[in-house]
């Protein structure tokens, strides 16, 4: 790719051309999880736990990868993550991560606490297709001026993200002093950089269901591990939900995503799109999220990868890797088109557990 000399063949081989490149705070933040990084780890062994069984002669070499999502057709099912002060890699991370969304047709889910505000990036980069991750505000003036600046600014659904009351245990970012500064990003609202005193952790369903109400976007729900929580979703206005432990850096020890989608998918999949993220890595764990449910799954950290790398062409490798990759294992699945694509395709690996 122009711009970029390395020769990248991997997610795996983007993260080791980003470690040197990353400033020892930046590290701290963008790799870091919770606690014993337990379930850090296991995002991305849980995919490697499931096994494909592939189906032979099925004539299948050019795949379909689009998929419904909201109602609207997409080119793939891939989506960014919302990563928030991406602005520790590089001043103009945000915007060249949307540049790349813009070239493949990725949704980028821009966070709250991204370094570029929603109506600059809308201003910027107005090809990207995006939604807009919501942190809720004790100052609720503040959480409504960035509703209404995404509504304003062509985001296609707001992303309420729900699984951090409190900041979780992160060792490494307390050991680096990552939380303290209050040059890492700001956020296209006046509420100061200020994570810890200015999130609301006592949000309930409740406000769930007003939020549903009062916005013409579509809600959807980030951090919902059970059926239980998922139920609720559904019936408090959510139009989908993201199955999310936040990429383990809120509460270690919990289920990764691959283990928690079957349930939740069970339990609302017939209703409301079903997302899931965290350990994302390679087109194989595209397939398998899709054949046990999900309409689309979401990457993050690579991405901050990528752009350590390369800037905007290293995000459009990241993102190019895993379509080519997503491609080619639909096809050496056999599945023509990512609705061909069931929970009969994935099994329990044999070597799990060894």
């Amino acid at each position: 790719m122009p711009g970029l000399e390395l020769d990248l063949q991997s997610l795996a081989d983007v993260r080791a051309a980003a470690e040197p490149v990353l400033s020892e705070r930046a590290r701290a933040y963008i790799n870091g999880g919770a606690a014993d990084e337990t379930t850090l780890a296991d995002n991305e062994a849980a995919w490697s736990r499931l096994a494909l069984a592939p189906r032979m002669l099925t004539g299948v070499t050019d795949p379909d990868p689009a998929v419904t999502l909201l109602g609207r057709r997409r080119p793939h099912p891939l989506l960014i993550a919302p990563t928030g002060f991406a602005g520790l890699v590089r001043p103009d991370a945000d915007v060249a991560i949307a540049r790349a969304a813009a070239a493949t047709g990725t949704i980028i889910c821009l966070s709250t606490f991204a370094t570029t505000p929603p109506a600059e990036l809308a201003v910027q980069v107005p090809e990207a297709p995006r939604w807009f991750q919501l942190y809720v505000f004790r100052d609720r003036g503040a959480t409504r001026a960035l509703i209404a600046a995404a509504e304003a600014h062509g985001y296609g659904a707001l992303v309420l993200t729900v699984d951090r009351p409190v900041l979780g245990v992160r060792e490494r970012e307390r050991r680096i002093g990552v939380r303290a500064d209050p040059e890492l990003g700001t956020i296209g609202s006046p509420v100061p950089v200020d994570t810890s005193t200015r999130v609301d952790g006592s949000l309930t369903w409740a406000d769930l269901e007003r939020f549903a109400a009062d916005t013409e976007l579509p809600v959807l729900v980030k951090g919902v591990l059970t059926a239980h929580d998922a139920r609720l979703a559904a019936e408090r206005g959510a139009a989908g939900v993201i199955v999310s432990n936040h990429g383990g850096r809120q509460l270690d020890t919990t289920l990764s995503g691959a283990d928690a989608l079957p349930e939740v998918v069970d339990a609302v999949g017939s209703e409301l799109d079903v997302l899931v993220d965290g350990g994302i890595r390679r087109g194989t764990d595209v397939v398998k999220a899709l054949a046990l449910g999900a309409r689309a799954v979401l990457v993050g950290r690579p991405l901050l990868w990528g752009i350590a790398v390369g800037g905007q062409d290293g995000a459009r490798l990241v993102l190019d890797l895993l379509l080519d990759e997503l491609r080619i294992a639909l096809a050496l699945t056999g599945a023509a088109s990512v609705d061909e694509l069931d929970a009969s395709v994935v099994r329990p690996a044999p070597w799990a557990g060894r």
